[in-house]
């Protein structure tokens, strides 16, 4: 192999590739496999970086016959731990086109085609939410980027917000159910947690006024953080009373939606996200509850252009990328980013393709197994529910069980290719997680995995 024969094209290896992902495409269902096998792995892998190189088709079957098979498939309907993934036929496809096609996301100059369309979804997800029309973003990789790049303007902004200078020391309130995510943003950017206690593990405008009324540093704080359903249970916190708190103080008001902001989307859901509209800022990851491929997250911003102040990067060569003209949007001025892929266009084919009526209907079907899992554990006399679900996840135990026990049994799950269900610690309790997301799910599936734990 030469080096220009890297870049021709090779009719063979395109074959090759593309009914390998024939074959898992048209997967129904999806397996679990088995994951983890990382100590028999070493030595299928032994010699293959060579001068020389290997043909391509011994490569692909090493891959797919002892490499995939070590993945357990987050888009299994029997995948109920941590939190799924379901992408849709559309957005895998039109992701192998965006890899394909080298598309590149960063600025308008490059790629205005790619930011109109990825704008046009973002502007759905933003518009579902109930923010203004002028609202606009970016997609990042994940919820951890999204937090970080909108907690960034939170703090930077905070003089301009008040009419004076911020504080030398600020502080940003998050409850102690907050996602992992924000306190490692927090400690990156250099800024205090100001952790406001629960109620009952949800963060309420109640609980943020009091603490706030009393701390001796409370003229600090610039910013709160708030969740839509938060990953361990799906509690969505008291979005309305955060919010009057937020306009009371003049503080940033940002919402981790990463899981559970696509319910959205839901109708029954709607009525617990009251003051989800008035955030500052908020994420919401596509790559989870709405059905496309990984790595994607929706960063929103109402007032963009607090966001653009903080973000857009000053470089000699990156000069002709800020003409001034009003049309033109740069997705590397809303995020800590410069080069980003096309991580948008998956979804915005996918909801162009099936439609927003069809994406409300599959987070319905994540949300009705959820009640559906939570009767059928309460009828199960060896099982227990832990709290009724908010959204689509379900805590449960089995009486007795303690977590060598809970372990073993979720090893076992998966050996047997039943299920994938990992346990949790709840109020210092282990107990049983199932989190459901696929629309394929099954009653049959929910009641296969509790016979098990008879």
């Amino acid at each position: 192999m030469t080096a220009k024969g890297m870049f021709e094209y090779d009719e063979a290896m395109t074959d090759l590739v593309v009914a390998y992902c024939k074959e898992r495409l048209a997967l129904d269902p999806v397996p679990l496999d088995f994951g983890g096998q990382g100590h028999a792995l070493g030595s299928v892998l032994t010699g293959l970086m060579r001068p020389e190189g290997n043909d391509a088709a011994d490569v692909l079957r090493l891959f797919v016959d002892k490499l995939a098979t070590a993945v357990v498939s987050c888009d299994s309907p029997r995948f109920l731990s941590f939190i799924p993934a379901a992408p849709t036929k559309a957005a895998l496809l039109f992701d192998m086109f965006v890899s394909c096609s080298s598309l590149h996301g960063t600025s308008w100059l490059e790629a205005a085609g790619v930011v109109v369309a990825e704008n046009q979804a973002l502007e759905v997800i933003a518009r579902t939410a109930g923010l203004p029309p002028e609202a606009g973003g970016c997609f990042v990789s994940g919820g951890s980027a999204g937090n970080l790049s909108a907690l960034v303007v939170a703090r930077d902004t905070a003089g301009y917000r008040r009419g004076g200078e911020g504080p030398s020391r600020p502080l940003i309130a998050i409850s102690e159910e907050a996602h992992s995510s924000v306190g490692k943003a927090l400690h990156v950017i250099g800024v205090e947690a100001l952790i406001i206690p629960t109620e009952d593990h949800r963060l309420t405008g109640a609980r943020l006024r009091a603490v706030l009324e009393h701390h001796p540093r409370t003229d600090d704080v610039v910013a709160v953080v708030a969740t839509a359903g938060t990953t361990n249970a799906g509690i969505i916190d008291d979005l309305s009373g955060v919010a009057d708190v937020a306009q009371e103080r003049n503080l940033w008001f940002h919402i981790d939606g990463a899981y559970g902001g696509a319910a959205l989307f839901a109708p029954s859901a709607r009525a617990r996200f009251a003051g989800f509209e008035r955030a500052d800022s908020f994420i919401i990851d596509p790559h989870k509850w709405l059905f496309a491929p990984f790595d994607c997250a929706a960063l929103l911003y109402r007032q963009p252009n607090l966001a653009k102040a903080v973000h857009t990067q000053d470089a000699s060569y990156l000069d002709v990328l800020h003409s001034g003209n009003p049309e033109e949007w740069n997705p590397s001025d809303y995020a800590y980013h410069l080069t980003r892929r096309a991580r948008g266009l998956p979804i915005w084919f996918s909801m162009a393709v099936y439609g927003i009526d069809a994406y409300r209907d599959a987070v319905e079907d994540g949300l009705a197994i959820a009640r559906q899992g939570a009767a059928m554990i309460e009828a199960t006399p060896y099982t227990e529910l832990v709290r009724q679900p908010e959204l689509s996840i379900v805590l449960f135990r089995r009486p007795g069980w303690a977590k060598p026990d809970y372990e073993a049994w979720s090893a076992r799950l998966l050996t047997d290719q039943i299920g994938f269900v990992t346990p949790t610690t709840w109020e210092g309790e282990t107990v049983a997680r199932f989190a459901f997301l696929h629309p394929n799910t099954t009653v049959e599936m929910i009641r296969q995995i509790l016979d098990t734990m008879a």
